[in-house]
């Protein structure tokens, strides 16, 4: 028997805080998936100054009370946004939505005192929008002994059957997203028992220590292709040391852009301290593939606005010792668009959060058994 398919709006904000990934999704929940609609909204300067300055502020839980006034205001306006656009979407898709799925803005994350903390009134958003709201994806998982991320794995595990399908592509398959903090998902074999075929995790730094670099040095938002840091000269010194000054104890841990800083680069020019802040996260990220491969042949699927930066892309095959097993490429290849697939998961996971059915497994978050996350709000 065939099984309902709904269609669901997935909204994703990242650590770059430089707008909102928002698409639209017709899934069961299960197997059956399909992409109808994918649009970018940037955050205007006024608000995204507010999200970064709001995020710098908060180093604890103290800060989460000392600053609960300054957050109630920011979450307001920054789901006005999203509730803005959510309407402008459904407009121009021009069908019935039946679920929303808000991840909100991360401005705290620390698993070990199972906290996270995410930006986004849940309730607010479905009265303005006239919808039933998913949103607080993180919180159960955390409650339940995980890290709260990835999330995304099981929609990676959709995608893998497709690729299998339409591309005869062998298991177990890779995906690297490169998003502000980079997680990779490895589809072992094509089961329903997740916790035997999915293996997912962070490995380190993303774009976070890049854009924040090239903010902070220049005008710009992040470096476009990885022109600055090609232009540059890689500190050969500063880069070792700071490889030596951090290590990963495990991978079994998610990670925050606070757990990562640039000072190890202070002094460098623009152009070489991009260099060798790229040089970093491509050596971390580097590690972890070959940490997931586990010397087995694997390709794989890169995802999330890092896949743009070429310079990094490169960096990251010299850094690889095994070159013959281990493979890098755009998932854009496989018509899929690697822009959208963060979003597009959260659509799913509003479905599948839905319907009951878990979002987390142990060997994705880390937690017990599996999680059924996030929260229905139906305010209209």
């Amino acid at each position: 028997m065939k099984k309902k398919l709904y269609t669901a709006i997935g909204l994703m904000s990242g650590t770059s805080m430089d707008g909102v990934d928002l698409s639209i999704i017709s899934s069961d929940g299960y197997d059956e998936f399909s992409n109808l609609f994918d649009d970018y909204y940037e955050y205007d300067k006024i608000l995204q100054n507010e999200l970064i300055y709001l995020r710098d502020l908060i180093n604890d839980e103290k800060d989460l009370s000392k600053y609960s006034k300054k957050i109630r205001e920011l979450e307001r306006n920054l789901t006005i946004f999203h509730a803005d656009i959510v309407n402008k979407s459904s407009e121009k898709y021009g069908k019935p939505i039946d679920l929303v799925g808000f991840h909100g803005q991360t401005i705290f994350h620390d698993p070990k005192k199972k906290i996270t903390n995410q930006l986004g009134d849940g309730l607010l958003l479905s009265q303005i929008t006239k919808k039933k709201v998913i949103y607080d994806f993180r919180q159960a998982d955390i409650q339940n002994q995980g890290q709260g991320a990835p999330l995304t794995p099981i929609f990676h595990y959709i995608l893998s059957k497709k690729i299998n399908q339409n591309y005869n592509m062998e298991l177990p398959i890779g995906f690297l997203n490169i998003g502000g903090i980079a997680n990779v998902t490895k589809v072992i074999k094509n089961s329903n028992i997740m916790n035997e075929n999915l293996l997912a995790f962070d490995i380190g730094p993303g774009n976070c220590l890049i854009n924040e670099w090239v903010r902070k040095n220049s005008k710009k938002k992040f470096d476009k292709n990885g022109e600055i840091a090609k232009s540059g000269k890689n500190n050969k010194l500063i880069l070792d040391q700071a490889i030596d000054n951090f290590k990963i104890e495990t991978y079994f841990q998610s990670m925050d852009i606070k757990n990562f800083d640039i000072s190890f680069a202070r002094g460098l020019s623009l152009e070489d301290g991009c260099a060798t802040i790229t040089n970093f996260t491509a050596y971390l990220i580097a590690q972890g593939l070959e940490h997931v491969s586990n010397n087995n042949s694997i390709k794989f699927l890169v995802c999330g606005g890092g896949r743009k930066n070429i310079f990094l892309i490169n960096c990251i095959n010299n850094y690889l010792t095994n070159k013959n097993k281990v493979k890098l490429e755009i998932i854009d290849n496989y018509n899929l668009k690697g822009d959208y697939i963060e979003s597009q998961a959260f659509g799913f996971l509003a479905i599948r959060s839905f319907l009951n059915l878990p979002i987390s497994f142990n060997n994705t978050t880390g937690c017990k058994g599996f999680t059924v996350g996030g929260k229905l709000v139906e305010n209209f």
